[in-house]
C-alpha cells in the first residue's frame, strides 16, 4: 500500500457498522487505463458534513476495515457547505501511486473517525483495448482462465447481492437517520435548557468554591498558628520537664549537703572560740592599718603643702628670669646708646662686660637651681603617686577585710540558725570584725571557711607609707 502526506485515521469497524449512503460516488468506470491519474467524482447527501480529516481510499474488493486502504487523497472541503453545487466534489490520484494489477478495486470515503460514508461499484486497471488482443494460450490456461472466471462470477453474484443488501440498507439507514435527526432535535432543546442549567450551577459552584478556598485558607492559618503554639508548648513542656529534673536532683544534692551540714555544725561549733580569738587579731590588725592609712593620708597632706611651695618657688624663678631677660633688653639699648660716644662706650663697655658676665653666671646659676627644683618637683610627684597608690591598696584591703568580716558574721548566724541556738544567749558576741577564721580541719567534709581568710591574713604584708 502507497500512502502520501500522512496516515490517515482508520478503524477497525467492520463493514456491519458503516453508512454507505452519505457519500455517494459518481462516473465511476468499470476499468481505468495503467498510467493515468484517476478522477473520483463524489456527492455529500444534505444530511452529512465534511470534516477536515475526511479522506478518500482505493480499497481492493473483499476489504474488512478501513486499515486496508492501497492509497488515498485528503478531501477538499466545501467552501459554503449550504450551497447545493458545493456539494458536488473531486478528487484526483496521481498514477504513480495506483495499482498496478488487475484486481477490482473500489473508493470508499472514510470520516475523521475512522468510519465509511461512502462506497463506489468494484473497477479494475487494465488497458483499453484489451477485449481486441488475440491471446494464444495453452488448455491448461484455458482451464484456469475458466476457473479465474467463475471465481469472478462467484464475487459478481456476491457483489450484486452485497449491492442489493446496501440499498436495502440504505433506505433502512435513511429511515432511521430521519429518525434520528427528530431525537436529535429534542436531545439538543435538552441539552440546550441542561447547559443553562449547568451555567448557574457553575456559577454557584464558583462562588461555593470561592469561599471554601477562603475557608481552607484561614483554617490553613490557624493550623499553623496552632502548629507553633504545639511547638512552643512541647518546648516549653521539655524545658519544664528538665527544670523538674534539675530541681530534683538540686533538692537531693541539698538534702545531702543538709546531712552534711549538720554533722559539720557539731565540728564548728567547737572552733567558734577559736575563731572568736582570731577575729579579736583581726580587729587589732585593721585597728593598725587604719592608723597606717591615718599616718599615709597626713604625709600626703604634708606633701602636697610641700608641693605647693615648690610651685610657688618656680614661679618666683621664672619672675626672676623674665626680669633678668628685661634688663638685657634695657641694656642692649643703652649699648646702642653709647656707641655714638666711643671714649664713654669703652669705659662703659669693660664695665658692661663684667656685668654680662655677672648675669651669665646668675643666669647659669638660676637654670641651675630651675633644673634641680624640677627633679626634686618629680621626685616629690612620684612619691605622691606611690603614696596614693599605698592608699589605694590599703584601702582596698580594708574592703576586702571588712567584706570578710560581713561573711564571717552570715556565717555564723547560719551556724547558729542550723544549731538551733538563739544568737544573743551566747555567752560570748559575735566579734565586728570582718576576718577570722580556724585552721583547716581535716574531719569536715567541705574543709573550714574560715581557714582561707587566716592564711591571707598571716601571709599579708604592710608596706610603710
Amino acid at each position: 500500500m502507497e500512502e502520501t502526506v500522512g496516515d490517515p485515521p482508520t478503524s477497525a469497524v467492520l463493514l456491519d457498522h458503516c453508512h454507505f449512503s452519505q457519500v455517494i460516488f459518481n462516473s465511476v468506470e468499470k476499468f481505468y487505463v495503467p498510467g493515468g491519474d484517476v478522477t473520483c467524482y463524489y456527492t455529500l447527501t444534505e444530511h452529512f458534513t465534511p470534516r477536515r480529516k475526511d479522506w478518500i481510499g482505493i480499497f481492493r474488493v473483499g476489504w474488512k476495515t478501513t486499515r486496508e486502504y492501497y492509497t488515498f487523497m485528503w478531501v477538499t472541503l466545501p467552501v459554503d457547505p449550504n450551497n447545493v453545487s458545493t456539494k458536488q466534489q473531486e478528487v484526483q490520484f496521481k498514477a504513480y501511486y495506483l495499482p498496478k494489477d488487475d484486481e477490482y478495486y473500489q473508493f470508499c470515503y472514510v470520516d475523521q473517525d475512522g468510519l465509511v460514508r461512502g462506497a463506489s461499484i468494484p473497477f479494475q486497471f487494465r488497458p483499453e483495448n484489451e477485449e481486441d488482443i488475440l491471446v494464444v494460450t495453452t488448455q491448461g490456461e484455458v482451464e484456469e482462465i475458466e476457473q479465474s472466471n467463475n471465481e469472478l462470477r462467484k464475487e459478481n453474484q456476491e457483489l450484486k447481492d452485497s449491492c442489493v443488501s446496501l440499498q436495502k440498507q440504505n433506505s433502512d439507514m435513511q429511515a432511521e437517520l430521519q429518525k434520528k435527526q427528530e431525537e436529535l432535535e429534542t436531545l439538543k432543546s435538552i441539552n440546550k435548557k441542561l447547559e443553562q442549567k449547568v451555567e448557574e450551577q457553575k456559577d454557584i459552584w464558583e462562588t461555593e468554591l470561592l469561599q471554601l478556598k477562603e475557608q481552607n485558607q484561614k483554617l490553613s492559618s490557624e493550623n499553623e498558628k496552632m502548629g507553633v503554639r504545639v511547638d512552643q508548648l512541647q518546648a516549653q513542656l521539655s524545658t519544664q520537664e528538665k527544670e523538674m529534673e534539675k530541681l530534683v536532683q538540686e533538692a537531693q544534692d541539698k538534702t545531702e549537703q543538709l546531712e552534711c551540714l549538720k554533722k559539720e555544725n557539731g565540728q564548728l561549733f567547737l572552733s567558734l572560740k577559736e575563731q572568736r580569738k582570731h577575729q579579736q587579731k583581726l580587729e587589732k590588725t585593721v585597728e593598725e592599718l587604719k592608723q597606717q592609712e591615718a599616718i599615709a593620708t597626713k604625709k600626703e597632706q604634708e606633701l602636697t603643702a610641700q608641693l605647693s611651695t615648690h610651685e610657688k618657688e618656680m614661679e618666683k624663678l621664672v619672675q626672676e628670669a623674665q626680669d633678668k631677660t628685661e634688663q638685657l633688653e634695657y641694656l642692649k639699648k643703652e649699648n646702642g646708646q653709647l656707641f655714638l660716644s666711643l671714649k664713654e662706650q669703652r669705659k662703659h663697655q669693660q664695665k658692661l662686660e663684667k656685668t654680662v658676665e655677672e648675669l651669665k653666671q646668675q643666669e647659669a646659676i638660676a637654670t641651675k637651681k630651675e633644673q634641680e627644683l624640677t627633679d626634686e618637683n618629680f621626685d616629690l610627684s612620684k612619691r605622691l603617686s606611690e603614696n596614693k597608690m599605698i592608699c589605694i591598696v590599703l584601702q582596698r584591703e580594708k574592703e576586702r577585710l571588712e567584706g570578710e568580716n560581713d561573711l564571717l558574721k552570715r556565717d555564723n548566724f547560719r551556724l547558729m540558725s542550723y544549731m538551733g541556738l538563739d544568737f544573743d544567749s551566747l555567752p560570748f558576741q559575735v566579734p565586728t570584725s570582718d576576718q577570722g577564721g580556724a585552721g583547716q580541719n581535716p574531719g569536715l567534709v567541705f574543709g573550714n571557711p574560715y581557714f582561707a581568710h587566716h592564711q591571707e591574713m598571716s601571709h599579708l604584708q604592710i608596706k610603710p607609707c
